[in-house]
């Protein structure tokens, strides 16, 4: 393939790339940054660290360019992109999924509308054996249990896609509680990360809150996740292919700077609560050579770190889309950089 200018650029000989790539922000996308960091160390001696602050702290971070890539779950409008000379492109794509605290119930057994979770998080229904929920659960025992609810304390793009979710299937949501990075929550405890609010729901019986799939696995031994009844009526177990299925839908060539959410998305076996992770960077970096080394790490993670992505069920790129951003690349950085790159370019 013919590759853009910038990419050629990154890939003049000179000694060597900056000396360590720093990236901070979104939690929900850290389980893999962890395996692609790790493998891009040991392919190119490369070394890049990662703060999983959150995607708040990740894009205001990035904004001081106190590091040299934020990511976030929740894309900036192209407008306040302009206004901070910012390039913003997708990386993974993945899903937030309900877990719950209820002796008995298996993994993907119990279910959810998108209103039925609306309702539990505005605290109109109190108890895990209501009326409302045993309905479309008729094969399982609930229990007579009141439900805690866990969310979010600090800024976070997977609260932005559970609430942005829960604004479009619930009207009484949209207009008393909204969707954003953080919200006024109406009730319920708070954690710290992804991790935080697993710790949470693992330790108070009868919780139920909201993770990135992977952390939700990692926990079966204490928690279980719940399927979610999708806009087509179904009710979607998570996972890469119900993902993938959301993702289909997605048409991000018209979309300016790839401001795309994937959530409640058409189609029969799309997970309705699907979620992608984006990679900030300023168009001007103070420091071109660190930018380089930042373009190189994430030109090598959607490369070749798709195996990564998939065994911990993410989504990674399709190769169109990957193009589709290398293009973006060349329109957007105002000074490409020159450094070199050691990882292979060939697909």
């Amino acid at each position: 393939m013919k590759l853009p200018i910038i990419l050629t650029a990154l890939l003049i000989a000179t000694p060597s790339l900056a000396a360590e790539t720093k990236g901070a922000g979104s939690t929900f996308v850290s389980p893999v940054m962890a395996k692609w960091i790790d493998a891009y160390k040991a392919k190119t001696g490369n070394v890049v660290s990662y703060q999983a602050v959150g995607s708040s702290i990740g894009v205001g971070l990035i904004k001081k360019e106190a590091v040299d890539f934020g990511a976030s779950d929740m894309p900036l409008d192209p407008k306040e992109l302009d206004r901070l000379g910012m390039m913003q492109f997708p990386i993974v794509i993945g899903g937030v999924v309900p877990v719950v605290n209820i002796d008995g119930i298996k993994p993907g057994q119990i279910r959810f509308t998108g209103l039925m979770l609306a309702d539990i998080y505005l605290g109109k229904l109190k108890f895990w054996n209501d009326p409302a929920i045993r309905a479309i659960n008729p094969d399982i025992k609930l229990p007579n249990t009141a439900i805690t609810v866990v969310h979010r304390i600090d800024g976070s793009g997977t609260t932005f896609n559970w609430s942005n979710y829960l604004a479009k299937v619930s009207p009484q949501w949209k207009t008393s509680v909204g969707e954003g990075t953080s919200v006024e929550w109406p009730l319920g405890l708070g954690g710290k990360g992804n991790d935080g609010v697993a710790s949470l729901v693992s330790l108070v019986p009868g919780a139920i809150g909201y993770l990135e799939y992977t952390y939700a696995l990692q926990r079966l031994d204490r928690i279980s996740f719940g399927v979610v009844q999708n806009s087509a009526g179904n009710f979607v177990v998570p996972d890469a292919a119900s993902f993938q299925a959301a993702a289909a839908s997605a048409d991000w060539k018209a979309e300016k700077d790839f401001h795309l959410v994937l959530t409640n998305a058409p189609g029969v076996d799309a997970y309705p609560i699907t979620a992608t992770t984006f990679v900030l960077m300023p168009k001007a970096p103070k420091s071109q050579d660190r930018s380089a080394a930042a373009i190189d790490f994430v030109r090598w993670s959607l490369e070749s770190g798709k195996s990564q992505a998939e065994t911990l069920n993410y989504v990674p790129l399709p190769a169109a889309l990957v193009d589709q951003i290398e293009r973006y690349w060349q329109q957007s950085i105002e000074a490409p950089p020159t450094v070199s790159a050691s990882a292979s370019v060939k697909r």
